[in-house]
Order: structure tokens, then sequence, then C-alpha cells
């Protein structure tokens, strides 16, 4: 029973799994379910997203949110583009799109943490404003067209690019592989992981997120602890940005990275962190993740309308929500 409440998450994506496979072995008789290419497929389109939401886990632990990410991914899609433009497969420049996109992000979820901390405004609203304005500054640089990558080789293969899985082929007979985003994501969680509780600064910023107060009488500068979390969020914005740029060979002012920060955040609360700080692990949001993968693969296999889906998750953030109450209010 301990293992059970401890994780949820993990259960019920096992149970969804299962699930699934008696579908399509009973039902659909598709055998996508079990297909090396399928799964693949929603390891590598979720990895950017469970990069962003890993770091999203630190903000709300340490008891933030950030509405922008979704609008920051979009701009630093462009600026990467615009950095990596000019002469194409140069290495230079696909190292100064890395630099750009990553830097940028920092500098940006740096400069999010000091409005939110010292300049005492409401994580919602800060951020908030974040949305409106990324988004606006994308359109801008680019008068509102799309970008195209210069770059045919170097700067596609950071996301289409990785390790042949053994004995696993595609449609083509090729050998299919296991895209880098995957191991990016898996590496950015397990040093998360470990920053979160097995560093100082880990049991800081969860102190900061269950009582600020009780931390700042501890000497804890709880400022400082916040401000290095919205960085560290901004690094992963960046970092998502620059592979889903490589992904798609250019950047979309309009539609990279729309809603990515409700997705964010949904995997953090199917994980099990409290949207109120203070507890939260980073592995369950990496499941939080696959959960959320998982139920848009099954709605398109299943020929459902992609509108519904945007429902199907907002109905289960409320019960993940609903959980965690009833979960406070037994303890």
């Amino acid at each position: 029973m301990k293992f059970l409440k401890n994780n949820q998450a993990l259960v019920a994506l096992a149970a969804m799994y299962i699930l699934y496979v008696l579908i399509d072995v009973i039902w659909w008789k598709k055998g996508v379910a079990t297909d090396p290419q399928n799964l693949r497929n929603i390891l590598s389109q979720n990895s950017y997203t469970g990069i962003i939401a890993v770091g999203m886990t630190l903000v709300i632990i340490g008891g933030g949110i950030d509405l922008s990410v979704g609008s920051l991914m979009g701009l630093l899609g462009v600026l990467s583009i615009l950095a990596l433009n000019k002469p194409a497969d140069d290495p230079t420049k696909t190292i100064a799109a890395i630099v750009v996109g990553v830097g940028a992000g920092a500098l940006i979820g740096f400069a999010n943490g000091v409005i939110i901390t010292w300049g005492k405004i409401a994580p919602f609203v800060a951020t908030l404003a974040g949305l409106v304005g990324f988004r606006s500054l994308a359109l801008a640089l680019t008068d509102a067209r799309s970008l195209t990558s210069s770059s045919k080789d170097l700067f596609p293969g950071l996301a289409q690019g990785g390790i042949p899985i053994p004995g696993a082929v595609d449609a083509a007979g090729r050998p299919l592989l296991a895209h880098w985003p995957i191991f990016i994501f898996i590496a950015i969680a397990a040093v998360s992981s470990w920053i979160l509780n097995r560093s100082v600064y880990g049991r800081r910023l969860i102190a900061v997120g269950a009582n600020e107060t009780a931390a700042i009488y501890s000497g804890i500068r709880s400022n400082q602890i916040r401000v290095i979390s919205y960085t560290i969020l901004g690094i992963c914005t960046g970092i998502a940005a620059v592979l889903q740029g490589s992904r798609l060979t250019g950047a979309d002012p309009a539609s990279l990275g729309q809603i990515v920060e409700l997705d964010a955040i949904a995997a953090v609360v199917i994980g099990g962190t409290s949207l109120n700080g203070g507890k939260g692990q980073i592995w369950s949001t990496v499941v939080g993740v696959l959960i959320l993968g998982l139920i848009s693969n099954i709605l398109v296999i299943s020929s459902i309308n992609p509108n519904w889906q945007g429902c199907v998750k907002g109905v289960i953030i409320l019960l993940a929500v609903l959980i965690q109450r009833g979960q406070k209010s037994t303890s």
C-alpha cells in the first residue's frame, strides 16, 4: 500500500499502458501499442515538453509558477534560427544557435526571477506578461513569417540524429533511432533530481516552497533560491527551443511552443507536485509527461477528433488536483 501511495503516477502509467495493449490486441488489432517505432515516437515527441516540465517542477516546488515558457520557447527558437542562418552547415553557426538559444533563455529566466522576487510581483502576473510579450517579440523580429534553417545536416542532426535501437527497424527497413532529445531529457531529469534530492540548494528550495517565512528565519536567502529556479527553467526552455527548431528545421513564431506551458504544468501536477510548493519529485514529473504523451497517442490511434485532447487533459489535471487535496485532508 505504501508503494501505491508513493508512486501513484507510475501505477497510473502502468495501468494505462496495459489497458492500451489490451484494447489494441482485442479491438484495433494494429499492433501499435507494442510497436517500437510508436513507443519511440511517444518518447521523442514529448521530450521537448518534458525538458521544460523538469525545470517547471523546480519552480513550482519553490512556490512559483511560470506561464510564459510557451511564448519564450517561440522567441528562443526564433533567436536560435536567426543566429544559425547565413553560412549553411557552418559548425560555428550551429554552436552559435545553441549558445544564443540557451543563453537567452538563462538571461530571461533570471530576469523573470528578479522581477518576481525583488520586484515583489506575483509569479502569475509577471509571467502572464511574458506569455503575451515574448510571442509578440518573436512575431516582430520575423514580421510574423516562418524561418527556415539554412543548415541541412548539422543543425537538424541535433534532434533527428540518435543511437540505433538494437533489433528495431522502421517502416522502410532502416535501423530505428532513439533520438538525441530522449537522452537529453533523461540526462536533464537525472541532474535535476540530484540537485533537488542531494544538494544543499535542493533542500533549501523545498524549505522555501514549504514555508518561506520559516526558511528566511533559518538564514536561507529565499529570493536567490527562487531566482536560480527560474534561471534553470529558462535554460531548460532554451534547450527545448533549440531541439524543437532542429526537429522542424526552422521556427514559426506563431506556433512554436504554443500551449507548452499548459502541458508542462499538467505533467508536473499529474506527477504529484503540489502547486502550493514544498513537495514534488522530478521522476514523478517524467512519469506525468509520459502519461500525457500516451493519452495523446491513444487519442490519435483511436481516430478521435484531436480537438478533444485539451478537454481530456483538463479533466486529468482536475482529477490530479482533487487527489492531492484528498491526500492532504486525510494526512
